[in-house]
């Protein structure tokens, strides 16, 4: 069949129901989008490159349905490289179309020209150049399918002198991949291990959330064995929050009963997670990861499998199929061995900490350090990040999506929130962009209109996005709400200064002159300030309600105090030793 290569390209994006593109309009990609009205897709124009992939990654991670990425060759597509690789490590399976410099110049050094197939070859699972205009249809076909089967993002690159060719293809169909319900005999070693095990405990990753069905194999499994179930750092939304197994998340800022409850176990099912240092690194001062349990370890992909932690077990699948897998060949008695001394103790764990997180109020300073005690001292009527978050907690709708930053305040919350489905909780992931709630909580509400979203963010993180703002005031999109924490400070730096460099606090400041909330009015968006839990609370309710009935996206300014949190890599600081010394009088004048 005769088609242009741009009406090719669409008619494979039609044949995959790809109904949404984030990016910045640019003459490289204009053949397609000037089509894109008639095809049924939506291009939402952002303010920066870099907030649109963040959009196209909120919105997959929300739905489940694939979306893609496009802007402008050269500088447009750089602006896309944190939000890709932030896509791979949230193992999004996203379309990042990166239209290049023309074949009859590239090479030349010529205008927005650079090497976007080297740039993004460590970024993305998957991708290909197209080589001739005849084959459009078939890489990007090809480009997708692996998308799907790798769980993160691919890149199609593509000549614009590509575009408005003839050519003479079929559309192929879509290449699907049946998930492995892993390897028959490991699947029967790890039933094994469970069956015989006293303390077995259930760790579900991100696979859990991504594979269908995951949510309830892992469910189903816990409750044959009573093991408690945790989750990884990041992923609260792993398992049904409001379940009597539920132990929470591990790793920084999480839940100490699951803490408590993972150390005492002999058998671990690492179910859906590569078990990346931010989910097994100590906590509290808890040592918690089981030196002498046997590990079984569940993920898609066998390069991850046995990378930070020594396994017993190696499973390559599904989450969701594997677990399947495992409670079909459990034996007769399984779990039975201290069953009801299982259920005391996780019951027992978990209400302890739900008392000791309720009656939190402060953050702790460090032996020798007394930042926090100054900063409660400095405001005393302020609220503290603690005290912000359980204001929020109570208006909370249990059925909403959340998007949360980087960044100390959002990072004290991670305990807090637990969700009774998955696709709930988005986060930047441990590639740990800031600048990432705002954009991918707008993502989730495109892809899910009906369901209330609240993003998060400090106001160091927030300013990164600041500038979409300017972008998501106009008619066609959708409402949201979102709260900045705001304390003036970039806290987890600022925390580092406290304890490794004697209070210099270099770069830590924000101008206390600037109110988010004015900005958010400037762009005829709503701003609210919010200075007591009851202020936030109700806040909280009003922007919920003018969200969901009035059609109005709400920023609220939480006014905290500067109290900070645990730094997030006390394993990988230290006091700095002064040997040579520096000193203003080397400094010398440039020649110029």
């Amino acid at each position: 069949m005769k088609m242009t290569t741009e009406e090719a390209f669409v008619k494979v994006l039609q044949r995959h129901g790809i109904q949404h593109a984030f990016g910045i309009i640019g003459s490289a990609m204009m053949p397609i989008s000037d089509i894109f009205p008639d095809a049924g897709i939506q291009f939402w124009d952002c303010a920066h490159e870099g907030s649109a992939g963040m959009m196209s990654d909120g919105y997959t991670r929300a739905t489940g349905k694939m979306s893609m990425m496009i802007a402008q060759n050269g500088p447009g597509i750089t602006n896309f490289v944190t939000a890709v690789k932030t896509a791979y490590w949230n193992h999004t399976p996203l379309l990042l179309v990166t239209p290049q410099a023309a074949n009859k110049t590239i090479g030349q050094g010529g205008f927005q020209e650079v090497e976007q197939m080297k740039l993004f070859e460590d970024m993305v699972a998957y991708q290909e150049e197209v080589r001739d205009p005849s084959r459009v249809a078939e890489v990007l076909t090809r480009v997708i399918s692996q998308a799907k089967r790798l769980s993160g993002p691919a890149q199609i690159n593509i000549p614009r002198d590509f575009w408005t060719q003839v050519v003479d293809i079929e559309i192929p169909d879509p290449i699907e991949f049946e998930a492995s319900p892993g390897g028959t005999n490991s699947v029967a070693e790890a039933a094994a291990l469970l069956s015989s095990a006293k303390n077995p405990v259930i760790l579900n990753g991100a696979g859990v959330v991504l594979a269908k069905g995951g949510l309830e194999a892992s469910q189903k499994l816990a409750e044959r064995l009573t093991a408690p179930v945790c989750v990884g750092y990041q992923h609260n939304d792993a398992f049904p929050g409001n379940h009597p197994l539920f132990a929470g998340p591990l790793g920084y800022n999480g839940s100490k009963a699951g803490m408590q409850l993972i150390s005492e176990a002999d058998v671990v099912l690492c179910l859906g997670t590569r078990l990346n240092p931010f989910s097994t690194l100590p906590g509290y001062g808890i040592n918690y990861w089981p030196a002498d349990a046997k590990i079984i370890q569940v993920d898609i992909n066998p390069d991850r499998i046995g990378l930070t932690k020594k396994v017993t077990v190696g499973i390559v699948g599904d989450a969701a199929k594997v677990a399947e897998g495992i409670l079909a060949q459990l034996a007769d008695d399984a779990g039975d061995a201290g069953r009801e001394e299982r259920k005391a103790n996780i019951a027992q764990k978990k209400s302890a900490w739900a008392q000791e997180l309720t009656s939190m109020n402060e953050e702790q300073d460090d032996p020798g350090t007394n930042w926090n005690e100054r900063a409660r001292a400095a405001k005393p009527d302020w609220m503290s990040p603690r005290m912000a978050w359980r204001a929020i907690q109570s208006a909370l709708p249990r059925e909403a999506i959340i998007s949360s930053d980087i960044g100390n305040n959002c990072a004290i919350g991670n305990a807090y929130p637990s969700f009774d489905e998955g696709r709930k909780y988005l986060a930047p992931g441990l590639f740990g962009p800031c600048g990432y709630g705002l954009p991918s909580i707008v993502g989730a509400k495109i892809g899910q209109p009906n369901v209330p979203v609240v993003g998060f963010a400090g106001d160091g993180a927030f300013g990164i996005a600041v500038n979409e703002l300017t972008a998501i005031g106009r008619g066609e999109w959708p409402a949201i709400t979102q709260i900045v924490f705001r304390n003036y400070q970039w806290g987890a730096e600022k925390r580092n200064s406290t304890l490794w460099f004697d209070d210099n606090f270099v770069g830590t400041e924000l101008d206390e002159q600037v109110s988010y909330a004015g900005i958010a009015q400037a762009c005829g968006l709503k701003g609210v300030v919010a200075r007591t839990q009851e202020e936030l609370t109700d806040a909280l309710n009003q922007a919920i309600k003018d969200q969901m009935e009035n059609g109005i996206t709400t920023l609220i300014e939480a006014m905290i105090n500067q109290e900070l949190g645990d730094p997030f890599r006390r394993d990988a600081m230290k006091k700095p030793v002064k040997v040579a010394g520096i000193s203003k009088d080397d400094m010398v004048e440039q020649v110029v």
